[in-house]
């Protein structure tokens, strides 16, 4: 048997499951369906598991059905309280829960960001079912979801990362285990601050040169040749030049981000001041309504301080801002 078909055949033999078809979830299954993966699916709304299910998948009536039908059962949903209530069934579904449909041997694999303390303790109850997982969130956002591009950074048992290695190439390009229960989402909360903080200084950096009278394409494009370079600018230029702010990452799903990487800066000591500005900064344009919005909008608050709308010609500064 060659290298190609020793691939398939392991993937034929992998029935995965996937619970969570949204921004981020969808593509990754249709990523999962290309490399020739059984694949059984679950949402919350139906229209998601019906455009998958003419691609190829499965669909299941509840998580503890995927379970029941997989070697492998992936999540991604939005918080903790969510992973709780479709893994270990929180809110009073336990018997329709992922857990009372996995066996011996099934492996979770958490791709949500949450809580470390909550990643810890689901695998605790998984371990007593006999079950694996792995606490294995990403970073890369929408395009590389799409691109299965993602960096995934994964906390666990060793020998269950391996297992997942397969299935996790499939979804990412920079795929590190990093420690075992909970480190996962100790490092994702490490990438949210940086990629947070990034969006707030290119937003400072592009009123403030646009407001000086310079082209903010030309400001994106001298710093991207720099020591300034980042992906932020590299895949949210557009966003940010265009004041398109369809959600790639959401607002709400980023200040919910922050609020977990200050908490666990409470549970070890470390002080984070401007992770705790940049999150109110966050929760600002959530409670002004544009939580569903992509979190390269927090440019338009930067804007607003300094009255000034990137790309404007001059006779119009000064007007309300949008």
């Amino acid at each position: 048997m060659n290298g190609a078909a020793a691939k398939n055949a392991v993937e034929a033999a992998t029935r995965i499951g996937f619970i969570g078809l949204g921004i981020m979830g969808k593509p990754m299954t249709r990523n999962l369906l290309r490399a020739g993966y059984p694949l059984v699916v679950y949402n919350r709304s139906r229209a998601a598991m019906d455009e998958l299910a003419a691609g190829g998948a499965q669909t299941a009536d509840s998580p503890r059905q995927v379970a029941e039908r997989s070697d492998v059962v992936i999540t991604m949903l939005p918080d903790s309280p969510d992973v709780e209530s479709v893994i270990a069934g929180t809110s009073g579904n336990a018997a329709d829960s992922v857990l009372a449909g996995c066996r011996p041997g099934t492996l979770l694999i958490d791709m949500s960001t949450i809580s470390p303390v909550v990643a810890r303790a689901l695998a605790k109850a998984a371990g007593a079912r006999g079950a694996g997982m792995l606490d294995a969130p990403v970073s890369g956002g929408d395009v590389g979801a799409r691109q299965g591009t993602l960096a995934i950074m994964a906390g666990g048992a060793r020998e269950d990362f391996d297992r997942a290695l397969p299935i996790l190439r499939t979804l990412g390009k920079t795929i590190t285990h990093v420690g075992e229960s909970g480190a996962g989402q100790v490092v994702k909360a490490c990438n949210q601050i940086v990629v947070a903080l990034t969006i707030e200084a290119v937003s400072e950096a592009l009123v403030l040169g646009s407001k000086a009278g310079v082209d903010p394409g030309v400001i994106l494009q001298v710093l991207s040749g720099g020591l300034a370079g980042n992906k932020v600018m590299e895949v949210r230029g557009p966003n940010f030049l265009r004041h398109d702010f369809t959600p790639g990452f959401k607002i709400a799903l980023h200040d919910k981000d922050l609020g977990i990487a200050l908490a666990a800066g409470h549970e070890y000591g470390v002080p984070l001041p401007v992770t705790a500005m940049v999150e109110q900064m966050l929760l600002a344009l959530r409670t002004r309504g544009q939580g569903e919005q992509d979190h390269s909008a927090l440019l338009t608050l930067i804007e607003e301080g300094a009255q000034h709308r990137i790309g404007v010609p001059q006779a119009t500064q000064g007007e309300t801002q949008p």
